[in-house]
């Protein structure tokens, strides 16, 4: 259990590094294996961190009526407990990231969400149950004006929330 800890957290700070360092010359194959990616996991949760979400027109994800970049993201919960998730900006300054979820997937298994990030840049992702969480980084790039679906925010029914730390 403590391993895979460490290495959620190792990858993440590995991470760090490669998005600080994104503005240097290096080459995208470098930068990319510098990225936290892959199955990510401990005792509480489990996920997959794609290293790098690319906003594109056409591509995935939406653009959010503030204009911030949403994706679907998949969590599992290992444990029971009510799944929170955020987020912070490494390399500037930005409003924290935050989490799109709904009631119905109960309170230990599959949870998707949809993580919404106010600007491109160097996130620090972290998911947390109780006093347990997971932290990831990712590397978020916009392509021209984004994906084409555009999301009016949160549907007003009670069925949706919407969290960050």
């Amino acid at each position: 259990m403590r391993t895979n800890l460490l290495f959620a957290f190792a990858c993440a700070a590995s991470a760090a590094f490669c998005c600080q360092v994104k503005a240097q010359s290096i080459s995208k194959e470098e930068q990319e294996c510098r990225m936290s990616r892959g199955k990510q996991s401990n005792d509480a949760l489990r996920t997959f961190a794609p290293g790098r979400i690319v906003f594109a027109p056409g591509g995935a994800g939406f653009v959010d009526r503030d204009g911030a970049l949403g994706i679907k993201f998949p969590w599992e919960r290992l444990m029971e407990g009510s799944l929170i998730i955020g987020g912070r900006r490494l390399d500037g300054d930005a409003a924290p990231a935050r989490a799109y979820m709904n009631h119905g997937y109960g309170k230990v298994g599959f949870q998707p969400t949809y993580l919404v990030f106010p600007t491109p840049g160097c996130w620090e992702i972290t998911g947390r149950i109780g006093d347990r969480s997971l932290t990831f980084v990712v590397f978020v790039e916009k392509i021209g004006a984004g994906p084409d679906w555009h999301y009016e925010g949160l549907p007003n029914d009670g069925f949706w929330y919407q969290t960050t730390l």
